[in-house]
């Protein structure tokens, strides 16, 4: 692994899938030496697939930071559907997803990844509200788990207002809970400004998506926000860095880029790590 990054450097998040030979190799293809880790719920964490990704991250001396969950089931179509589907909020798939996050720990531990996340779903605001509590059990339990594996665990933003989020964390209460930040999940979700709630949550942040997007369209209930690549949204990425050094994150920037077409993902990303690139000089 390469000890030597520097705070704010530019990474990427990216997924399992492939051949993780390959697929280290195209992130390294563009400019990066950093990343996160993403595994869909259909892809084995064996200690095969564990062994192949170590050997991979070790000849290309790259690092890897986080590796993040997704779940089968999932789907981020329209605010109503995420709702349903993603995440613990879903009492149905509760137990299996909370085995499968247990897995995601031992995985990312054979990985000699210091840190886990994903998105917990739409945590409810009344601390009363018996998904709340159930969600809040998990997360209890998950944390606990990834400490055994010297691991912090991260919720990422987006889905909730910042005050509601914050609510939350301090209501599980466990040390090695933190955030991964998201600014442009605040804006696709309508839930606040990016630059307002990492000045309420920066303290917690361990780690950042660098991510642009605007915000959703005004009279269509229920309709997310659209991404954009890195600089052509509403974030206002120079106000985010700034802002992310105010409040004294030395961490780095994991860009994260989400479209159907590969290629198009890979040149915005690359466009990214060279406008991160000036702007953190």
């Amino acid at each position: 692994m390469n000890p030597a990054l520097k705070p704010l450097e530019p990474g990427v998040m990216f997924w399992a899938g492939r051949d993780p030979l390959d697929t280290v190799r195209e992130q390294k293809s563009l400019g990066v030496r950093c990343g996160q880790l993403g595994v869909p719920g259909n892809v084995p964490m064996d200690l095969a697939s564990a062994a192949q990704w170590r050997a991979a991250l070790e000849a290309e001396q790259f690092t890897l930071l986080t590796v993040f969950a997704a779940y089968n089931g999932e789907d981020y179509a329209d605010i109503p559907t995420v709702q349903r589907t993603v995440g613990w909020i879903p009492p149905a798939t509760r137990a299996v997803r909370l085995q499968r996050t247990f897995q995601l720990s031992d995985f990312a531990k054979a990985l000699g990844a210091p840190s886990i996340a994903l998105h917990v779903g739409f945590v409810p605001e009344d601390s009363a509200d018996p998904d709340f509590i159930a969600v809040r059990e998990m997360t209890r339990l998950v944390c606990d788990y990834a400490a055994q594996n010297n691991q912090t665990f991260a919720l990422e933003t987006g889905q909730e207002p910042a005050h509601v989020l914050l609510d939350f964390f301090q209501q599980v209460g466990r040390d090695n809970l933190r955030i991964n930040f998201d600014p442009a999940n605040l804006i696709l979700y309508g839930t606040g400004d990016p630059i307002e709630a990492l000045g309420i949550l920066g303290a917690h942040v361990v780690s950042v998506h660098a991510k642009d997007g605007d915000w959703p369209p005004k009279g269509v209930a229920g309709a997310l926000g659209t991404e954009k690549p890195l600089g052509q949204g509403s974030v206002g990425m120079e106000r985010f860095i700034a802002k992310l050094r105010e409040v004294g994150y030395k961490g780095q920037l994991h860009i994260e880029r989400e479209v159907p077409d590969h290629s198009q993902r890979l040149a915005d990303i690359k466009m990214g790590v060279g406008l991160l690139g000036k702007l953190t000089q």
